[in-house]
């Protein structure tokens, strides 16, 4: 189905087009999207969209206090700095570079800091030996990065975006993957971590904006990571750079100037394949990670705007391989509806294997059939980039479809 096709049948659902599937005039297609110029579109109607106005973010260094997840690491009531993603991803090298000797940072471009400026500052504050480029061959990234690890390194590797890691996949899935395992444990590579900026930026077409995850959670051997904010990004960065097994940390490269919270100055680790409960509720589970976090924010708030008596729970995966299923299970039963959302194509995404989890697991509770908000299954585009995204308004419509089952 082709992305002008798409847009005019989600206008027609929307009560805008009085012919479904019927072509509408450019301005009238545009307007169906959580990023559009117009807020009094229907289900809209005035809400402050996106990142920006987001109230999931810890902006104050009270927000920072009351988070019980910091409270446990024991770093909520100590300094804070104001960061954006960028720079909390750049204090957690930090961090690693300062207390292990044997850590580098590489990568294209990363000597001078990076084409996002996430590694700037690091080769004037620790060494052009330990922070250094490497020639464009994302291949030879990771095959260095795998040679460096075995050899009881901490290598730190960034391919400059994720859509450019496929030709690194047969070192990544086929060695570091299966390195400790092809070895009975003798050998391993948990030393490796290799960050990526992945997902929508706006104006990245089909070779800058993909999320390619779902092809490495099919990999045993591997941990998956995805961020949503700069506290997030630090202590899961810093936990996949100190965890024994190989880590792949993909980090939405829209939220590294947008997301800005108050970030603690002294490291933390958060856990892995541990989700995290955003928003507590009692009629529908709503789960997904990294930057789609926030359109599912804006969705439960015009569902509990518009349907009175209405709470949604909402769930960041943050780990998605080995992900924590049980959290979600524990959701579900409570509340026996689950809507899941991604950026990636809906067609054998990540949403389908928690989608089969948790029909295994909660078959005899659920109230509704599992919803799956994802991206269409076309090559990521440009121009119609707004109506391939998975945005507000398409989950604010799975979540009434739930409900109403």
């Amino acid at each position: 189905m082709y992305p002008h096709a798409v847009s005019s049948i989600l206008l027609a659902r929307s009560g805008k087009a009085a012919i479904r599937g019927r072509l509408l005039p450019t301005a009238a297609r545009r307007l169906y999207s959580s990023v559009t110029e117009n807020d009094n579109v229907e289900p809209i109607r005035g809400l402050d969209l996106g990142v920006a106005h987001s109230k999931l973010l810890l902006r104050t260094v009270s927000a920072v206090r009351s988070s019980s997840e910091l409270r446990t690491l024991g770093v909520a009531e100590g300094e804070t700095r104001k960061m954006n993603m960028c720079q909390a991803v750049n204090d957690a090298m930090r961090h690693a570079l300062t207390t292990d000797e044997t850590s580098v940072v590489f990568g294209e471009d990363v000597a001078f800091g990076g084409v996002f400026r996430c590694s700037v500052g690091l080769a004037d504050d620790f060494g052009r030996e330990r922070i250094f480029n490497t020639p464009l061959t994302e291949q030879g990234i990771a095959g260095f990065a795998i040679g460096l690890a075995s050899m009881g390194h901490t290598a730190i590797a960034e391919i400059q975006f994720a859509d450019y890691i496929f030709p690194a996949f047969d070192q990544i899935v086929n060695e570091a993957a299966k390195y400790r395992y092809r070895s009975g444990n003798q050998f391993n590579v948990g030393g490796l971590t290799i960050r990526t900026p992945c997902s929508a930026v706006g104006h990245g077409g089909h070779y800058h904006s993909q999320s390619p995850e779902a092809f490495f959670a099919h990999v045993p051997g591997l941990k998956v990571l995805m961020p949503r904010s700069p506290v997030q990004a630090k202590g899961l960065l810093l936990a996949a750079i100190r965890d024994p097994n190989p880590t792949i940390v993909f980090e939405p490269k829209i939220l590294y100037r947008s997301a800005v919270e108050q970030v603690p100055v002294d490291e933390y680790e958060l856990p892995l394949s541990k989700a995290e409960v955003l928003k507590t509720g009692k009629d529908v589970t709503v789960v997904g990670y990294g930057s789609q976090i926030y359109a599912l924010e804006n969705a439960i708030q015009m569902i509990e705007r518009d349907m009175p008596g209405v709470t949604c729970e909402l769930i960041d995966l943050r780990t998605i391989l080995p992900y924590d299923a049980e959290s979600v299970a524990e959701s579900v039963n409570k509340t026996g509806r689950l809507v899941v959302a991604h950026e990636a194509p809906r067609t054998q995404g990540f949403a389908a294997e928690l989608a089969a989890e948790i029909q295994e697991r909660c078959f005899l509770r659920l109230e509704s059939p599992i919803q799956r908000v994802c991206g269409l299954f076309i090559p990521h585009p440009l121009v119609y980039e707004r109506f391939y995204m998975p945005c507000a308004v398409r989950t604010y419509e799975a979540i009434k479809d739930s409900l109403s089952y």
